[in-house]
């Protein structure tokens, strides 16, 4: 699903001469970003080694050959874990069965039942909806009426047009998932569940397709959404992603906006609303 040679690529590809203090030297240059030379360079390697390696031609890279990569690429700390995860995969050990069918743990079912006026769900792994609360299906669609294949946030973002309408920054909604996509394939290169929701949006959607190749890399964890919302209208809500300490596949997203303010009280009038037209919740079409 995802090549470390594709990655290093792509990230020195973002990269000029200038942004790590190197001379533009060599006239014209023949693609965008860093020559393999220069990364080399940065990196205190050959260059032959670095063209192995972005060739796959090198089974072990060391971790510091990795952190040296890192630094010299301007690596986040997501991507860098991420460059580790592709150069080292680790292997499944004997025995190990793939991950099967995701249950809910009982903790974060009852953190959920409590969150009544909180849009809240349950994300498992390939980004899939688990659970989720009342409020959630007043923000995003009716969950319900879906079925489980179709509860999964990053295929309603790009297979839904709806969702263009809802969030009021769909692109970066829909860069975020891709980055984060990308740090799933990292984690679980032989998923056929994910390989599959991967090649499905890959086939549907141009702007998947692309942003794909980028291969950007970022995990899912806090931030801003605004929302224009089909009953209420414009909401900037924060979200929070809980992760479970000893089942990291499992995590609690809750949507909030600060006590007073004009989105807090848009997200209480759509509660309120919501609560008093049942058959009125927004729902997604078919495909």
């Amino acid at each position: 699903m995802s090549g470390l040679g594709e990655f290093l690529r792509t990230r020195r590809s973002l990269l000029r001469p200038s942004d790590v203090a190197l001379p533009e030297f060599g006239g014209r240059r023949r693609v965008a970003g860093l020559r393999r030379e220069e990364v080399a360079q940065l990196a205190g390697v050959s260059v032959d080694y670095y063209t192995r390696m972005e060739q796959g031609r090198v089974p072990h890279p060391s971790k510091a050959v990795l952190d040296a990569l890192a630094r010299a690429l301007r690596l986040t700390a997501d991507e860098t874990w991420h460059l580790h995860q592709l150069a080292r995969p680790r292997t499944r050990p004997t025995g190990d069965r793939p991950a099967g069918a995701q249950r809910v743990r009982p903790m974060l079912r009852r953190l959920l039942d409590g969150l009544t006026d909180t849009p809240a769900m349950v994300m498992g792994r390939c980004m899939d909806v688990l659970a989720w609360n009342e409020a959630s299906s007043a923000l995003l669609c009716d969950l319900a009426s879906l079925t489980p294949g179709e509860r999964n946030l990053a295929r309603l973002t790009f297979l839904d047009p709806r969702t263009k309408e809802l969030y009021a920054d769909w692109s970066a909604c829909a860069r975020e998932n891709v980055a984060y996509l990308h740090l799933e394939a990292g984690r679980r290169p032989d998923d056929p569940r994910l390989a599959s929701l991967i090649g499905e949006l890959s086939m549907r959607s141009e702007e998947f397709r692309r942003w794909w190749a980028e291969h950007p890399v970022r995990d899912k964890t806090s931030g801003v959404k605004r929302f224009h919302h089909p009953v209420v209208g414009d909401m900037e809500l924060d979200y929070e992603t809980l992760r479970v300490a000893d089942d990291p596949d499992q995590a609690l997203i809750t949507y909030a906006a600060p006590p007073g303010s004009p989105s807090d009280d848009a997200l209480r009038m759509l509660l309120t609303w919501t609560a008093s037209h049942p058959a009125d919740t927004p729902r997604l079409p078919a495909d």
